[in-house]
């Protein structure tokens, strides 16, 4: 065998070894990313999680809205990505207590009963203003002190939130917005903030963040800014002040 042969051999035995450790540290690295990724959604392989939501008032048929059906179809991605099985169920079906099961809860919370109960009993220290008759002032937020209402297609706000609770200690996740494009927008936020939020509250972490979605006529759900981390106020109860104007 000529020197020349045996570098061959040996350089394609380096190279060989050298492919088959990057890719076990590649494998790695996505089985831990995986396994991150299913803590912080609390949906371990095989778990069962339930996405809710609230129907189209314009249809005379169960129908979801545009907006939240793709919001759905986002975390949908998510839960086969975690190799978890879904169930979607409308607000006002009877369901189980929180915390034995993942939980998504996407909607108006002056129009789908399970988001405003989650936000009754975990987050006192919000405020959802239902309306006068005319319809005014309807989805405006309190936090705080301050209100944050709504601008029509121009800025419009919703709270991205996860807590936990109930028992099983599963986490309920939950986008309130104003209108059916800052669900999405939230749930966007989200999916793609997720390895940034599971590592600033961990994965057992709660949270409670304002979303303000500008120019959503002209951008839809794409513009999206972080207005405050209300996760402390959110969750306390509220305080004696008048509110404030946004």
């Amino acid at each position: 065998m000529t020197d020349t042969v045996q570098v061959l051999i040996a350089g394609a035995a380096a190279l060989l070894v050298g492919l088959v450790l990057g890719w076990a540290a590649h494998t790695t690295v996505v089985r831990r990313r995986g396994t991150r990724e299913q803590g912080f959604f609390g949906l371990p392989e095989g778990s069962e999680c339930v996405l809710v939501t609230h129907r189209d008032t314009s249809s005379v048929h169960w129908s979801i809205p545009r907006h939240d059906a793709l919001a759905l179809l986002g975390l949908a991605a998510v839960v086969e990505n975690c190799g978890a099985h879904l169930e979607i169920a409308p607000h006002d079906t009877g369901l189980q207590g929180f915390g034995a099961r993942t939980e998504f809860c996407v909607g108006d919370p002056t129009a789908h009963r399970r988001l405003a109960a989650h936000m009754a009993n975990l987050l006192p220290g919000v405020r959802v203003h239902p309306g006068d008759e005319t319809g005014a002032d309807r989805g405006t937020l309190t936090i705080g002190g301050t209100a944050y209402r709504a601008d029509p297609g121009a800025v419009e706000y919703v709270l991205l939130a996860r807590l936990t609770g109930g028992e099983g200690g599963r986490p309920v996740f939950l986008a309130a917005g104003q209108h059916p494009v800052t669900h999405r927008a939230a749930i966007r936020y989200l999916v793609r903030n997720r390895a940034r939020l599971a590592r600033k509250y961990g994965a057992d972490g709660a949270f409670c963040l304002l979303l303000k979605v500008v120019n959503s006529q002209a951008y839809g759900p794409d513009v999206v800014e972080l207005v405050v981390d209300a996760s402390k106020t959110a969750t306390s109860p509220p305080s004696r002040r008048a509110p404030k104007g946004d």
